[in-house]
């Protein structure tokens, strides 16, 4: 199986970095250097991240920006819509939420592997039951879990667990 093409990003009026501070002014807080840091490399570049990963990243690009700051700094982003929280099985991952397309996942439970898929049939179901119940949908979360084929070749065909 081919990997699908990645989910590209959307075309949006304002960077993440300025919604971010727009954001954090209503608040009556600062973009602080360590959370420009954080919201340039985050928004560099398009992948599911967990925080220790994101602490090992800032680390190996020469960046030093705490532990708690990096935990902070990922509720508040969260908070803004600049990044959405994935509870996958075993982690708490993060993805961008601004700027990129409605979707869903699938997370391989072995490797924790995560896949980013759209369907117009799962959009067409929300529509259609929101509708149903009177009610106005702004998104949905949908993660189906499983093994990735990678993970399923790996596993022995000899295990008797696996033949039930």
């Amino acid at each position: 199986m081919a990997d699908p093409a990645p989910l590209g990003p959307l075309s949006v009026a304002e960077s993440p970095e300025a919604k971010f501070r727009e954001f954090l002014e209503i608040r009556g807080e600062k973009l602080t250097e360590p959370r420009r840091v954080l919201v340039r490399h985050i928004f560099d570049s398009h992948k599911h991240f967990d925080a220790d990963e994101l602490v090992a990243d800032l680390r190996t690009a020469g960046r030093q920006v705490s532990r708690s700051t990096v935990y902070r700094t990922l509720r508040l982003l969260v908070e803004a819509n600049l990044l959405r929280e994935l509870r996958l099985t075993n982690r708490t991952a993060y993805e961008h939420d601004y700027g990129y397309p409605s979707h869903d996942h699938l997370h391989c439970t072995e490797c924790n592997a995560v896949v980013e898929f759209r369907n117009d049939a799962i959009t067409q179901l929300r529509e259609s039951v929101s509708r149903e119940h009177g009610f106005r949908p702004v998104g949905h979360r949908f993660i189906i879990t499983g093994i990735c084929p990678a993970c399923t070749r790996a596993r022995s065909p000899r295990r008797r667990l696996d033949l039930i």
